[in-house]
C-alpha cells in the first residue's frame, strides 16, 4: 500500500516528498519499502511541487520549443492525396510562402479553409469540422464558426496588398492582364457597398461588384478589389491604374471588354503608358469612320482567317489624346498612334439581322395595336414613321434608310490597341479574357459565393480574400487539365476525388506513410507538374 513520506536534505534544507510502496521480500523474508521521488515540499503553502530530483521544476511551458515540424503525438489515418496536391501547388506558385510572410500567425488556417472550399464543392463552412477530421491539412485541427469569423476579421488591407504585390512579382513581366468585373448578390442589409445596380444575371437582389485581374499566359489571378454594386464598369479603370501603380507594377498590359470603353479611359491608359487591348462599340463614330474606306472590300478572301472563320483587318490611325492640366486649368491635345482591329463574322451578321427583323415586327405590332411600351419609345422614333388619322387610326411605316444604316454594322466588331500587332494576335489575346469569366463562375458556383451571407465589412473582406486564395489553386488546376486534355476523362471534381482517396498513416516517432498510388493517379500528378508522394 502506497503512502507519502517526507525527508529533509540537511545540506540544502529542502524537504523532499517520496511515494513509499510496501512489498514482501521473499529472499530476506521481511517487509520492505520502495520509494519514488515525486517532488519537493513548499514550506509556505504545504503543497508538493513536482521536480526532476535535481531541484528544477518540470514545467513544460518554460521549456524552449524544439525547431522544425511539430512531432506527431497520436496515431491517425487521413485522406491525403488531394491535399498533398494542393501543398505542392502552393509551394510551386509561392502562395504558401507569400501567405506566411503576410500572415505569419494565421497562414495555415487560411490555407486549410481554402483547401476545404476547393475540395468540398459548394459545401458551407460549418461542415469544415467533419472534413477536417478526415483529411490531413495545413492547420491540422478544426476551425469552428467563431474562429473562422475571427480569422476573416483579422485579415488586414495592408497584409492583403503585400500579398498582391508578392504574387504580382511572380507573374510573367510581358504578359497581358485580363481585367473584368462581376456582380455578387447579397442578402445582407448591413454592408455599405451592397447597392442596387445593373445585375449581369438579372438577379433582383442588391449586389456588390468584384473586379479581378488575371495573367493571360499564366492563367492565374493575382489581384482583386471589391466595389459598390452601383458603380458601372467604365468608372473603375482609373482607380485600377492607381492601385496597380501603388503595388509597384510599372509594365502593365490590360485586356478589357467594351464595358470599360470611354474616351476618358483611353486617355488615362495613354497617360499612364499602359499597353491595352479594349473592345469598342460599332456605334461609335471613331470606329465607323476608320472602317468606311474599306467597307465594300472588307469581305475579300485575303482578309479571311480560317482559324477563327471570320474576316479581319487592322487599321493604323491616330487617337486625339487629351490631358487636363489642373495646375494650369487647361487641357492639351496631341495625336497618339492607335490600332483598330476590325472583324466580320458572316454567321453572326445573319443571326443579328434575323433577330433585328423579328424585333421590328414586334415593335410595329405594338404601335398598330396601341399597346406602346415606354421603354421602346426611342426605337419607335428611330425606325418608324407614325401617323394617326380619325378614319384609318394609327398608320406605321418603316424608315428604310434608318434600318439600312443600323444593319450596316451587323456582324462587325472592333478591338483597339496601342501596341503593334496584327488582328489575329489581338483577337487571340482578347479571347483569352474569357478565363476571367470562368473564374467568376468558379467563385460563384464552386466556391459558394453566389450570394454573400456575412453581416460585417471585416468578415466580408476576409472571406473574399480566402475565396481568392482558393481561386488561385483552382485556376492552376483547370489550366493544367486543359493543357493536358484531361477534361475528356475527368470533371474538376472527379479529378480531385480521384486523388482524395489516397490515405496517409501517422504514428509517433515514425515517418509519414502514404498508401498505394494507382497509375491513373500518378498520371494526374504528372499532368499537374507535381511529383507524386512516395508510397509504400
Amino acid at each position: 500500500m502506497a503512502s507519502i513520506v517526507f525527508q529533509k536534505d540537511k545540506r540544502s534544507g529542502i524537504t523532499y516528498a517520496y511515494e513509499s510502496a510496501s512489498y514482501w521480500d521473499k529472499e530476506k523474508r521481511q517487509s520492505r519499502a520502495k520509494r519514488t521521488l515525486i517532488g519537493r515540499l513548499d514550506e509556505r503553502t504545504g503543497e508538493i511541487v513536482p521536480t526532476d530530483g535535481r531541484g528544477r521544476k518540470k514545467r513544460d511551458d518554460q521549456l524552449p520549443a524544439k525547431p522544425g515540424p511539430v512531432p506527431v503525438t497520436k496515431t491517425a489515418r487521413f485522406f491525403y492525396g488531394a491535399t498533398f496536391l494542393l501543398d505542392a501547388i502552393g509551394e510551386k506558385l509561392g502562395v504558401a510562402e507569400d501567405l506566411k510572410r503576410c500572415f505569419p500567425k494565421t497562414f495555415k488556417q487560411i490555407l486549410s479553409i481554402a483547401y476545404y472550399l476547393i475540395l468540398e464543392d459548394k459545401n458551407p463552412l460549418y461542415r469544415f469540422e467533419k472534413w477536417s477530421a478526415l483529411h490531413k491539412h495545413p492547420c491540422g485541427e478544426n476551425i469552428g464558426s467563431q474562429r473562422s469569423s475571427e480569422l476573416f476579421a483579422s485579415i488586414s488591407e495592408e497584409a492583403k496588398h503585400e500579398f498582391f504585390r508578392l504574387q504580382g512579382r511572380r507573374r510573367m513581366d510581358n504578359e497581358f492582364w485580363a481585367y473584368d468585373i462581376t456582380s455578387v448578390s447579397s442578402y445582407s442589409e448591413y454592408l455599405r457597398q451592397v447597392q442596387y445596380g445593373k445585375n449581369k444575371e438579372d438577379d433582383r437582389l442588391p449586389q456588390l461588384n468584384l473586379a479581378l485581374v488575371f495573367g493571360e499566359t499564366s492563367g492565374l489571378p493575382f489581384y482583386y478589389r471589391k466595389l459598390a454594386g452601383n458603380i458601372p464598369d467604365v468608372k473603375t479603370v482609373k482607380t485600377l491604374l492607381a492601385e496597380l501603380d501603388v503595388l509597384g507594377y510599372s509594365k502593365v498590359k490590360l485586356v478589357m471588354d467594351r464595358g470599360f470603353y470611354s474616351e476618358d479611359n483611353i486617355n488615362a491608359l495613354f497617360k499612364e503608358h499602359v499597353k491595352f487591348i479594349i473592345a469598342g462599340r460599332m456605334s461609335l463614330s471613331f470606329i465607323q469612320q476608320n472602317l468606311e474606306p474599306l467597307y465594300e472590300q472588307f469581305r475579300s478572301y485575303e482578309r479571311f482567317n480560317d482559324k477563327y472563320e471570320l474576316y479581319c483587318h487592322t487599321v493604323q490611325t491616330e487617337w486625339n489624346y487629351t490631358q487636363y492640366r489642373p495646375y494650369k486649368g487647361d487641357s492639351v491635345s496631341e495625336p497618339r498612334r492607335i490600332y483598330v482591329h476590325y472583324y466580320y463574322n458572316i454567321d453572326k451578321a445573319a443571326e443579328e439581322e434575323k433577330a433585328f427583323d423579328r424585333r421590328l415586327i414586334a415593335l410595329k405590332r405594338e404601335l398598330e395595336s396601341g399597346k406602346r411600351i415606354p421603354e421602346h419609345e426611342t426605337s419607335y422614333r428611330r425606325f418608324f414613321e407614325i401617323a394617326t388619322t380619325p378614319k384609318r387610326g394609327v398608320k406605321v411605316a418603316v424608315k428604310a434608310e434608318a434600318v439600312a444604316k443600323w444593319k450596316r454594322w451587323f456582324g462587325f466588331f472592333a478591338l483597339l490597341s496601342n501596341e503593334t500587332m496584327d488582328a489575329s494576335t489581338a483577337l487571340e489575346l482578347y479571347r483569352n479574357k474569357d478565363l476571367v469569366e470562368k473564374a467568376f463562375g468558379n467563385l460563384k458556383e464552386r466556391l459558394n459565393m453566389r450570394r454573400t451571407l456575412v453581416s460585417s465589412e471585416q468578415s466580408l473582406e476576409g472571406k473574399l480574400f480566402v475565396e481568392f486564395i482558393a481561386l488561385i489553386y483552382l485556376s492552376y488546376i483547370k489550366k493544367r487539365m486543359q493543357d493536358a486534355g484531361l477534361f475528356k476523362d475527368y470533371t474538376l471534381q472527379g479529378l480531385l476525388d480521384k486523388l482524395d482517396v489516397i490515405e496517409c498513416f501517422e504514428h509517433p516517432g515514425q515517418r509519414l506513410l502514404v498508401g498505394e498510388i494507382l497509375e491513373k493517379q500518378r498520371k494526374i500528378y504528372e499532368a499537374m507538374d507535381v511529383q507524386p508522394p512516395a508510397s509504400l
